[in-house]
């Protein structure tokens, strides 16, 4: 199914050609290449905006995920009973935040597919608000990253290695 990536923003430079690639890669080691899903690029007033009404949170962040099913178990490949709910959702990515945040020796496309894959596992119903439930996301994230990096030869680690 299809993969959308758009850049709404003007603030860092962004090939989404690149990013498709690698957004593609993590579908596929996740096993849903199958769905629909958005990637929306942003800079972080509009990051800040979507953040503070749905988040109630006045900052900007580096990635939201906003799922089609949402009471989705942690790890679930969802069962549609239509062609037209083949759907994961859409994904925010915060990529002037990102961009800001890269370490000098960071790679920022390497950067942007870890955000997206977290953004990933919380379409998938992977969440981090305990820490039995960051150990799920941190192991997934570790799993499709540790694939990744069999066919790019980087080094990828979680975005959520250190929020417990």
């Amino acid at each position: 199914m299809s993969l959308v990536v758009r850049n709404l923003q003007r603030a860092v430079p962004l090939r989404r050609a690149r990013l498709r690639e690698k957004v593609q890669a993590v579908r596929r080691a996740l096993g849903v290449q199958r769905f629909d899903l958005g990637v929306v690029c942003v800079d972080n007033r509009k990051i800040q905006q979507i953040n503070r009404i749905y988040r109630d949170k006045n900052t900007p962040t580096d990635v939201l995920s906003f799922p089609f099913y949402e009471n989705l178990k942690a790890g679930d490949i969802p069962q549609p009973e239509f062609p037209d709910d083949y759907n994961l959702g859409d994904i925010f990515l915060g990529v002037e935040y990102i961009f800001q945040h890269c370490k000098e020796n960071e790679d920022y496309y390497d950067v942007l597919t870890v955000t997206a894959t977290h953004g990933l596992c919380h379409l998938l119903g992977f969440t981090h608000s305990t820490e039995a439930e960051w150990q799920k996301m941190y192991q997934k994230e570790k799993q499709v990253l540790e694939e990744l990096s069999k066919h790019t030869g980087t080094r990828l680690q979680p975005l959520s290695r250190d929020l417990f």
